[in-house]
């Protein structure tokens, strides 16, 4: 640069008026002149080298006679250079400066019209300005392609039609014919309306069409859009298909007591978090629950995007966790042990819970330790086989005598057909098959009762403040129906909502007097908030305040509730998807309910309930056989028929 050379400042020009040194003193036009009579005000402004790029090394007359010519129009000698260029191989994709272009285009390189050349061969579809070379002062211009420049004059035309290219597309939303893939752009809005991104739909406005997100659906499927697989559920509640990101860490060097047993993680055969593992000592039951809060503490980024999702959310896709994904290989338990053969050596580290229980299975000793448990991974089935073994029979014994306890307590002890749903992420082909329930289930289920209950009761013992859970007694009928899926289904009906509350009270469903869950802190966050006031209470360190805990339980179950929401319609999505994918299948269906004249079908191969209107002639556990009908995926309404 040097004195009178002319610059690009800003995207504007600039003459260099003077140098002081390492920098240059440069002049532009701040405010251009005006057709009624305004004069043009100019600026000086010192620079350096790096922040201006190099137009010409000039003289230029002034910045005047500069300004004079910036509106030229050179286009045709642009298209003209850019034949030439494209016309030879070696330069139809060379980078070439500013200055070679103008002596190709008009035989010279005047310092004066070197900002209008710029101007035509920068705006120009032409030529690419390299964005790279400008900053580092170059004014390097690339020839695009022939794609690239079609391209740019299609969004050049619908700018400049965009109001009768809108129209167009309107009317083809009204007949459901859009021209895909092109319209789909269009479509994002009332996408985003349909998963509850935003409250509003002006495309939908304009066409006449329902602002509902059950329409919006609709007419994504119709229009081709969505396939009918696509599942809006999780998005509308605002969960991400994804898992929490940050990561916890490896497990803490801490002491730890060594459990004298095997543990067993009993679980589906396909279960990736195993969380919990069971043994016997010959005196003491062990509960070991993985230990996620020996790295999460109150109040860090990690427990506050649990808290944010107060789940794991499981839908038939896949699970979306509460933890992030890779915290399972150090904290979930028996993973590392299966990884190395069950090799006796590797143990998992786990919050255990050792309870001493007298013969009716009262608890009457209970202590939460830090441990090291080597823990063997067996499914349901596998458990099943093994509950008269050594190892297993204690604890099988254990939950038959919890299960009769509870009993005389008057728990309610209720069972609703449950089934397991499968996508192929693929094809999409959806499977569901009943659970099929084993005596094991019901022996995890109990021991891990027990641990709520010992926690619980250790909670209050020791004044720490603790989420306590309770319900009131269900108010049952004089008579209830003479069994089958009808009473049971009249149980669930009566049933009290659960409560979380920081003062214990009976849990009346369960027959227990104290209980708290403390099982599943990989999953649950109102678990992960227990095992950190358990954990900061055997550490000797602060326990969170009563309203403290409370206000972070209370915002962990408003998120797990809309994780539960976007669970179950998701999994009804999945269902529906199933019944139109296999169109011929008939179903056993079971009369749970009368309601006037209509009758309440409850389907156990489906875990689906159908009312049948207008049929009086049903009893109470009649069974019929089913056959699915009308499917509106959008409202999740399905009509079954008697076959």
């Amino acid at each position: 640069m040097k004195k009178l050379s002319l610059l690009l400042y800003k995207n504007q020009p600039a003459v260099v008026t003077d140098i002081d040194k390492d920098k240059f003193i440069i002049k532009y036009c701040v405010q251009p002149a005006t057709p009624t009579g305004k004069k043009a005000v100019y600026q000086e402004q010192k620079i350096r080298e790096k922040d201006a790029a190099l137009i010409h090394e000039g003289p230029v007359s002034s910045l005047e006679k500069v300004l004079e010519n910036a509106d030229s129009d050179y286009s045709s000698a642009v298209k003209e250079t850019y034949e030439l260029l494209a016309s030879d191989e070696e330069t139809k994709s060379q980078n070439i400066s500013l200055k070679d272009l103008c002596e190709i285009a008009f035989s010279a390189f005047e310092a004066d019209k070197a900002f209008s050349y710029f101007n035509s061969f920068n705006k120009s579809e032409e030529f690419a300005l390299l964005q790279d070379e400008l900053k580092n002062g170059n004014l390097i211009f690339v020839p695009r392609s022939e794609e690239e420049i079609k391209l740019i004059n299609q969004k050049n035309y619908e700018k400049e039609h965009e109001a009768e290219i809108r129209q167009a597309f309107i009317n083809r939303l009204k007949e459901r014919k859009l021209d895909l893939p092109s319209d789909a752009k269009f479509m994002g809005e009332v996408e985003a309306f349909a998963l509850n991104k935003t409250d509003k739909s002006k495309i939908l406005t304009e066409a006449g069409l329902p602002l509902s997100q059950e329409k919006a659906h609709k007419l994504l499927i119709e229009t081709g859009i969505w396939d009918i697989t696509k599942n809006p559920h999780p998005t509308r509640f605002g969960f991400s298909f994804d898992s929490a990101r940050e990561q916890l860490g490896k497990m803490p060097e801490e002491e730890r007591e060594e459990v004298p047993c095997v543990c067993y993680a009993v679980d589906a055969p396909d279960a990736a978090d195993p969380d919990d593992a069971v043994g016997y000592d010959g005196k003491y039951y062990w509960i070991c629950i993985a230990d996620p809060a020996s790295s999460v503490k109150p109040d860090s980024s990690i427990d506050i995007a649990a808290r944010d999702r107060g789940t794991t959310l499981y839908i038939p896709e896949g699970a979306s966790r509460m933890l992030c994904e890779s915290s399972l290989e150090d904290y979930a338990l028996g993973l590392k042990e299966k990884e190395a053969g069950d090799d006796p050596k590797v143990k998992s580290s786990a919050l255990a819970f050792r309870l001493l229980v007298n013969e009716l299975s009262e608890i009457e000793e209970c202590e939460v330790k830090k441990v090291l448990v080597h823990v063997k991974m067996i499914s349901y089935a596998e458990a099943e086989k093994q509950k008269d073994s050594a190892e297993l029979k204690p604890l099988f014994e254990l939950a038959r005598k919890n299960l009769s306890r509870r009993n005389k307590n008057n728990a309610v002890t209720i069972r609703m057909p449950e089934v397991h749903i499968k996508v192929d992420k693929e094809t999409k082909k959806v499977t569901v098959e009943e659970e099929e329930r084993y005596e094991s289930n019901d022996m995890v289920q109990e021991l891990m009762l027990l641990a709520g209950e010992g926690a619980a009761r250790f909670a209050f013992k020791n004044k720490i403040p603790f989420p306590y859970v309770s319900q009131e007694a269900p108010e049952f009928p004089e008579k209830l129906p003479d069994g089958g899926w009808a009473e049971q289904f009249a149980r669930v009906k009566c049933m009290r909502k659960r409560s979380v509350g920081i003062t214990p009270a009976p849990h009346a469903g369960l027959g227990l007097s104290f209980y708290s869950q403390v099982t599943s802190p990989l999953r649950r966050y109102s678990d992960l908030v227990a095992h950190e006031q358990l954990r900061a209470f055997i550490n000797g360190e602060h326990v969170l305040g009563k309203d403290e805990m409370l206000e972070r339980i209370a915002a962990g179950d408003a998120a797990s509730l809309a994780a539960r929401k976007a669970s179950r319609l998701s999994e009804t999505h999945w269902k529906l998807v199933y019944l139109l994918q296999n169109p011929e299948n008939v179903y056993e269906g079971f009369c749970i309910d009368r309601r006037g004249n209509d009758a309440l079908f409850l389907i156990p191969a489906l875990d689906m309930q159908t009312t049948l209107r207008n049929t009086g002639d049903f009893n109470l556990n009649d069974k019929v056989n089913l056959k699915a009908g009308s499917i509106d995926i959008t409202t999740q309404n399905v009509i079954f028929s008697v076959v």
